[in-house]
C-alpha cells in the first residue's frame, strides 16, 4: 500500500501517540516523538491529506449516555447486484444509531454496529431492517461486554517498513 510505504519511523510514532491521546497539543507531540513543532504540524498535516487519518474523535461509552443496548446486526441481502447494494447503503446512512457497517463477503452481506436505548427499542430497529427492500435476513449479536478494544499494532508497520 502506497501510504504504508510513504510512513517513516516518525509518522508511525505520531500516529501512536495519537491513537494513546488524539487531544495532545502539537508542541507535546512534536517533544513525544522527538521533532521540531513545526515538522511535527506539517507530517500532521500530511498524514490527514493522505488520508492515514480519517478522523480524530473523543471514545464515548454508549451506555452512560443511555444507549444500553448494543448489537452487532448481519444483514444479508437477496441480491449483491450493485444498485441493491448502493440502495442498501443510502438506506442506513440515515438511520443515526447505526455506528458502523461494514460490507463483507460470506453468508452474510453486511455487519452493522447498532445501538438502541432499550431491547424493546432494538426489537424495532431489527423489524425495520426486515422491513427493507431486498433484505433477505437479519441476525443480531447483542454484547454481553467488551473483551478487547485497542489501537492499531504499529509495530507491525515499521517492522514491515523496514524488512
Amino acid at each position: 500500500m502506497a501510504g504504508r510505504d510513504q510512513l517513516d519511523g516518525v509518522d508511525l510514532k505520531i500516529l501512536s501517540e495519537l491513537q494513546q491521546d488524539g487531544r495532545v497539543r502539537n508542541n507535546e507531540l512534536a517533544l513525544r516523538v522527538g521533532v521540531s513543532a513545526p515538522n511535527c504540524l506539517r507530517r500532521l498535516k500530511s498524514l490527514f491529506s493522505r488520508g492515514v487519518i480519517r478522523a480524530v474523535r473523543a471514545v464515548i461509552d454508549e451506555r452512560l449516555l443511555g444507549y444500553g443496548v448494543v448489537s452487532f446486526v448481519s444483514i444479508q441481502l437477496g441480491s449483491q447486484a450493485q444498485p441493491v447494494l448502493e440502495a442498501f447503503e443510502g438506506s442506513i446512512a440515515a438511520i443515526p444509531r447505526i455506528q458502523q457497517c461494514w460490507r463483507i463477503s460470506g453468508d452474510t452481506d453486511y455487519l452493522l454496529k447498532c445501538v438502541a436505548p432499550s431491547v424493546e427499542s432494538m426489537r424495532q430497529q431489527l423489524l425495520h431492517f426486515a422491513a427493507m427492500p431486498d433484505v433477505k435476513n437479519v441476525r443480531s449479536f447483542p454484547v454481553l461486554g467488551v473483551a478487547k478494544d485497542v489501537p492499531l499494532p504499529l509495530q507491525e508497520v515499521a517492522a514491515a517498513s523496514a524488512g
